[in-house]
């Protein structure tokens, strides 16, 4: 479990981020949503580390991060895995090449321990016989399915996920959803996605947290989002004419 407790973000004296509290399960999709500018990409960086927090609290199983050092946040980081909005994979590196690149910096694992973990990541997001291909060689969802299983190699306690169907189809955007939250189920992993596609909050939105101007202005479920009364989040979710024709009748907009 990660918990965020008031959580303050600023730069240059413009407040992002404002009182953020709120709690991501283990086993579970967490979603984090909002408009671009909200502050959700804000939050994300800040969970992790890659941005500094002004005040507040956030914490790994009750350890609280914020007030680490540089060593024990590091020992916190090596149960993170990262899946990046565009894949992030090296282009002059093979797939078994990207997916083993922490297990040759990370590990003392021999080469055959390191080729069964490869094997056994690749199985799990239903890749086979793309071992010897490098990323110009895979489609759009094969580069997805590829970062997941690096994200996954090192066995990580947190998955952070940061736009994971950018780019995609929405079949093949699906397909990557329900990968997600199968591994999640499966590892028992605490996933947080930072995302914009509805689709994905109504596929595999187990938590919901919707941010707005930076605040916390919305949680729940992908079930009670259509009966939520809230304006803003009925704004943001049913803005396609698409999306609105699959609401519920007693849905208040």
């Amino acid at each position: 479990m990660i918990e965020v407790n008031t959580l303050n973000k600023s730069f240059n004296c413009v407040w992002v981020l404002k009182d953020i509290t709120t709690r991501f399960s283990r086993g579970k999709a967490n979603l984090i949503i909002g408009r671009s500018g909200s502050g959700k990409s804000v939050l994300l960086k800040s969970i992790v580390g890659l941005l500094e927090i002004d005040s507040g609290e956030i914490l790994f199983e009750g350890q609280n991060f914020t007030r680490m050092n540089f060593a024990e946040r590091k020992k916190i980081r090596r149960k993170f895995g990262m899946l990046f909005q565009g894949g992030a994979l090296f282009d002059s590196l093979t797939v078994y090449e990207n997916i083993s690149f922490n297990l040759d910096f990370f590990t003392s694992m021999t080469k055959k321990e390191k080729q069964k973990r490869v094997k056994y990541c690749l199985e799990l997001v239903n890749l086979k016989n793309v071992t010897h291909l490098y990323p110009s060689e895979l489609s759009g969802g094969m580069k997805k399915r590829t970062a997941i299983a690096r994200a996954i190699v090192m066995n990580p306690s947190y998955l952070f996920c940061d736009e994971p169907n950018s780019g995609l189809d929405p079949e093949t955007a699906t397909i990557i959803d329900n990968l997600i939250k199968r591994i999640t189920l499966e590892l028992g992993i605490t996933t947080v996605i930072n995302t914009h596609d509805i689709n994905s909050v109504l596929e595999i939105g187990d938590n919901v947290l919707f941010i707005h101007e930076g605040q916390n202005w919305w949680e729940g479920t992908k079930e009670e989002i259509f009966t939520s009364g809230n304006e803003e989040l009925n704004d943001f979710v049913f803005a396609t004419e698409i999306i609105k024709r699959i609401k519920p009748p007693n849905t208040s907009i």
